[in-house]
């Protein structure tokens, strides 16, 4: 029995892949439209079902045979997710019948030697069961048919179909002693140096050209009797740059490792400063909930530059990495690469705190007295009642009369004065609305 699962999502244009990614999550994640061509680039997403985790690929449509590069690029996307993926969902549409299209997809998905299942969209009535019968001749096996926009039919036969092979999670998953702490950024900034010298051994191969790590590396650390990981990266290059092959797969699984990391360690060159793509795989790091440390490699390079300056010019041109740990090191000379573990334990801490509900909401019913949300159509937003939901990282759900007349902007605010009162430094923070009816308070 496995523990997770990548299952992906595949199909010619506008089959309903994108409808059923959301049925399955339970909300609209993925972008819909009757557009052809929507879904660009490969999607991930966390699935649960029946407490067995799993993760979902949203894909492109498939078209065959198109000289077009948009088009073809697309199709390496989805040729991508079908190489990394367990289990592949063959999304057919029952309304229309059988494409040639589907024919040929079906050809190149029987390559892949991948567990597939045919699934049947759009049976939205009784109309579709006739066409259903015609996707047999795929040589696929039994079209499953279900309707992911009205929810009937199999989906949870599907998802049944899909958990079957997995284990239930449970709390003794996870291990609280151990701080996992991915190692990322742009190639040849020093990733593969810095992890080497930590170990104090040639684990992962340093050389001056770019590209050289291409698979996520595992090492086991004890330092000051806790337990860490330490997973060496690919660099991660910008996408224009980044060709199907090795080198894709090699920024999945460090994206990836992102995902199921506790604190990623963004490692910078200092010498170039602060760049696009570093913000990019910051941001990558803030959507997946994971712990931030900025690293300025190469300090040992830098002359008469004072942290403090450095750290300002951050703030002006990257505010949303405020609340990122910053370290100013060297893998060469092993400058101040101790601070990684300590600095390490106190994001880790820091994501998995958690705030008493009566403090909360004194803060936040504070913040709001002190500034209240400005009126939206003479409309008054109310905030009712706070709490935390989950750590890891720190989640919060705020009770309002209406969600929509809370501005982004009062958002930040309130996110700002909760990390003034409770500092959660180093770590993302999720906050969200829910409507109440004032009768109700």
């Amino acid at each position: 029995m496995k523990k997770s699962k990548i299952v992906a999502v595949v199909g010619r244009p506008n089959v309903g892949k994108s409808t059923l990614i959301n049925r399955i999550l339970g909300q609209r994640r993925s972008i819909v439209d009757d557009m052809p061509g929507v879904t660009r680039d490969r999607i991930y997403f966390d699935a649960e079902w029946q407490d067995r985790e799993f993760i979902l690929i949203d894909t492109g449509g498939i078209v065959t045979n198109d000289d077009d590069e948009f088009v073809n690029n697309i199709f390496n996307q989805a040729r991508l997710a079908v190489d990394e993926a367990d289990t592949i969902l063959f999304v057919v549409d029952a309304k229309a019948g059988l494409s040639p299209y589907d024919t040929d997809i079906a050809n190149i998905l029987r390559q892949s030697g991948k567990e597939i299942v045919l699934v049947a969209n759009k049976m939205d009535s009784m109309s579709e069961i006739g066409n259903v019968s015609d996707f047999y001749a795929l040589g696929m096996g039994e079209p499953l048919g279900l309707s992911a926009l009205h929810g009937s039919g199999g989906v949870g036969d599907l998802l049944d179909l899909i958990t079957k092979d997995l284990e239930k999670k449970s709390d003794e998953d996870v291990d609280e002693g151990v701080i996992k702490i991915a190692i990322v950024g742009k190639p040849n900034a020093g990733k593969s140096s810095i992890l080497n010298n930590l170990l104090n051994e040639n684990r992962a191969i340093v050389s001056p050209v770019s590209g050289t790590t291409r698979d996520s590396i595992n090492s086991e650390v004890i330092y000051k009797d806790r337990d860490f990981i330490l997973v060496d990266t690919a660099g991660i290059r910008k996408k224009s740059k980044v060709d199907y092959g090795v080198e894709a797969f090699a920024v999945d699984r460090a994206i990836r490792a992102i995902r199921e990391a506790d604190v990623a360690l963004l490692v910078i060159d200092a010498v170039e400063g602060l760049t696009d793509q570093d913000k990019k795989i910051a941001q990558t790091v803030e959507e997946a909930g994971c712990g931030l440390i900025v690293a300025f490699n190469k300090w040992d390079l830098i002359k008469n530059v004072q942290t403090h300056k450095l750290e300002k010019q951050i703030e002006e041109e990257a505010p949303f990495l405020n609340y990122a740990k910053k370290i100013f090191i060297s893998a060469k000379t092993g400058q101040r690469l101790n601070q990684i573990f300590d600095t390490a334990i106190e994001v880790a801490a820091e994501r998995d705190k958690r705030v008493q509900t009566g403090l909360l909401n004194k803060v936040v019913n504070e913040a709001v007295a002190l500034n209240p949300p400005n009126s939206i159509k003479g409309k008054f937003a109310k905030i009712y009642y706070s709490t935390q939901v989950k750590n890891k990282p720190p989640t919060f759900v705020l009770f309002v009369n209406n969600k929509d007349l809370i501005k982004d902007s009062y958002k930040r605010y309130l996110l700002k004065k909760l990390r003034d009162a409770f500092g959660f430094f180093g770590t993302p923070i999720r906050m969200s609305f829910r409507e109440r009816k004032e009768k109700e308070k």
